[in-house]
């Protein structure tokens, strides 16, 4: 049942083409009926023809006629059932591979950003789109072709011993015979094409990240040492894929040869059988025909299990993705974030990640309706740890955390994060139109939004002079943009939001002075009557904060404004003194 798993997973997900499933299922047994009839008549007419001598003329041709009338109908019964059975197979394997390609993609957006960083993105992808198409082979393949071989194996296979017992047992004898070696290939091939498959996941793991940093690689000389690392994949996999290959050659040629020796031996034990007056002509003639029939049958099957074995690896791993909780989950019918002021309340909020040391020990600060609270402290102190708990990334492991005197882990996630608004150092801009990307804040906004949000990032002035203005393509991650432009979308993006909540994650620190100063005319226009935290490296954008968190090790060292953090002698003031040593401190510098 290990290889069977997740197919049988499979074969429960259609849920909505139950009806579609059972008539599959219906007209598979119809056209295993009109298989297993078609050599009986078959023989039935050469039984007949053996006896003309004996037969009058009158007779045999009414007999001939009946035999052949009921051969052509039964044909074209046979011929509308597997035109209906096609059909309907492909339309229910198409609906339900974009059904499960839905189903993952939006699995894999819930899911939080602890699981995102240990996941590599192009694997995901390859997941998804080998997955959905392991599931549609699957489904066209097993009710199209397949479960009409179950059928007629299990169910009139049986049959065959009213017909001729004798002759039955030997049909029964081969087909259980070719089944054994059938299990045998597919136990022996099975750890092979496990560890095949793995190595193929790190040659796509390996070949997406050489692509997606081929400048690094190119700068660093390092494409030869790429190669040759490709290169030793691609002999792993070979490694392990060859003698899988080998046995399954084996079966491929032992199938094209078992037809044969069925029907050798049909003949030879029929004619003894004959010889004995246990058997007639059209008998023998009519198990040479199911022999046949059965085995070329099971030869299709043999390749299907040789596809089970082979999907299967990658099917567990689609599954194992779709099995993936989250580490925030909703509370089954928790209420919307009421609509507020924007108060944000942290309460002895404390959180480690998981096999780590604490990250947050004790965090405790209130953020005043449309007051600014910064963040400062070295890497790693945890200021973005904070931002990332008050979304909801992940769930704080003692304290709680307030908007407007709600606990946010009691309201739904969608009206929690709908409500918070941010501007990351990368602006992370989708490979769509400037359009799109500004809808991402508000789907629905009007053309007039759009406007008025890139009149107020100062965005408008270079979108109006782009090919097709709103329209624009802007590359991966924004590459047709300079940094500058990047982060006023980015600043749109956020206005369009019109979140009550602001936070801006290094917003310009990747900025240089002329084009921070402008941008940071954007963000002041943006933070106006929000509630906004400020994570920053630079002190300089932190000067109008109404108070500054000193974050380190986790822990709240200090707090208070710039004048009297600065001037206190602590560990602030240490802070402003090494960035004096680096640069000036600009005299009238803001957000």
């Amino acid at each position: 049942m290990g290889v069977l798993a997740p197919y049988l997973r499979i074969l429960a997900l259609p849920g909505r083409d139950r009806w579609v499933m059972r008539a599959l299922v219906l007209g598979n047994l119809l056209v295993a009926c009109v298989q297993f009839l078609d050599p009986m008549l078959f023989g039935r007419v050469i039984g007949l023809l053996a006896r003309s001598a004996e037969t009058a003329p009158d007779a045999l041709w009414h007999q001939a006629a009946r035999l052949l009338g009921a051969w052509v109908a039964i044909g074209a019964i046979g011929i509308a059932v597997n035109v209906s059975v096609a059909l309907f197979a492909d339309r229910l394997a198409h609906r339900n591979r974009l059904a499960a390609m839905g189903r993952f993609f939006d699995h894999v957006l819930t899911l939080p950003p602890s699981f995102h960083g240990a996941a590599h993105s192009g694997l995901l992808m390859k997941l998804m789109l080998g997955g959905v198409d392991a599931m549609f082979w699957f489904w066209l393949s097993f009710f199209r072709e397949q479960l009409c071989t179950f059928l007629a194996a299990l169910l009139l296979l049986p049959l065959t011993l009213l017909l001729n017992w004798r002759l039955a047992l030997v049909v029964i004898a081969l087909v259980v015979l070719f089944c054994a070696f059938a299990l045998l290939v597919s136990h022996r091939t099975h750890g092979g094409q496990m560890e095949a498959n793995r190595q193929q996941v790190l040659l796509a793991t390996a070949a997406h990240d050489a692509v997606a940093n081929v400048v690094m690689l190119q700068a660093f000389d390092a494409l030869g040492a790429e190669r040759r690392r490709f290169g030793a994949t691609v002999a792993e996999v070979i490694g392990h894929q060859f003698p899988v290959l080998t046995w399954w050659a084996m079966a491929s040629a032992a199938a094209r040869a078992a037809s044969t020796v069925a029907v050798i031996t049909i003949v030879v034990f029929g004619t003894l059988l004959h010889l004995q007056g246990r058997a007639s002509v059209g008998e023998i003639v009519s198990f040479m025909g199911f022999a046949t029939l059965l085995i070329n049958r099971l030869d299709s099957a043999m390749q299907f299990t040789a596809r089970l074995v082979y999907e299967r690896p990658q099917l567990q791993r689609y599954f194992e993705v779709i099995d993936a909780r989250s580490s925030v989950p909703e509370r089954i019918g928790a209420p919307p974030l009421r609509a507020g002021a924007g108060e944000v309340i942290f309460e002895d909020v404390a959180f480690a990640f998981p096999g780590g040391p604490p990250a947050l020990q004790g965090i405790s600060f209130t953020a005043r309706p449309g007051g600014v609270v910064a963040l400062v402290g070295h890497t790693g102190a945890g200021k973005s740890t904070a931002m990332a708990l008050l979304q909801r990334q992940w769930d704080a492991s003692r304290g709680r955390i307030l908007i407007d005197g709600q606990d946010i882990r009691g309201v739904r996630l969608d009206s929690l994060r709908g409500a918070i608004g941010v501007v990351f150092q990368d602006s992370m801009l989708l490979s769509r139109s400037i359009r799109d990307n500004l809808l991402v804040g508000k789907p629905d906004a009007s053309e007039a939004e759009l406007w008025a949000a890139c009149r107020l990032a100062d965005a408008e002035e270079f979108i109006v002079r782009q090919p097709r203005g709103l329209d624009t393509i802007v590359g991966e991650r924004g590459a047709t943009l300079s940094g500058g432009q990047r982060q006023r979308l980015a600043i749109a993006r956020a206005a369009l939001k019109d979140p009550r909540i602001l936070i801006l994650d290094e917003a310009t620190s990747a900025l240089d002075a002329e084009t921070e100063a402008r941008v940071g005319g954007a963000l002041a226009a943006l933070m106006r009557a929000r509630t906004t935290f400020v994570i920053a490296h630079r002190l300089s954008t932190v000067r109008d904060a109404d108070e500054i968190l000193v974050l380190e090790a986790g822990r709240i060292v200090e707090r208070g404004r710039f004048a009297q953090l600065q001037t206190a002698g602590g560990r602030f003031s240490e802070l402003v003194a090494t960035q004096l040593a680096a640069a000036p401190l600009p005299e009238h510098a803001s957000v």
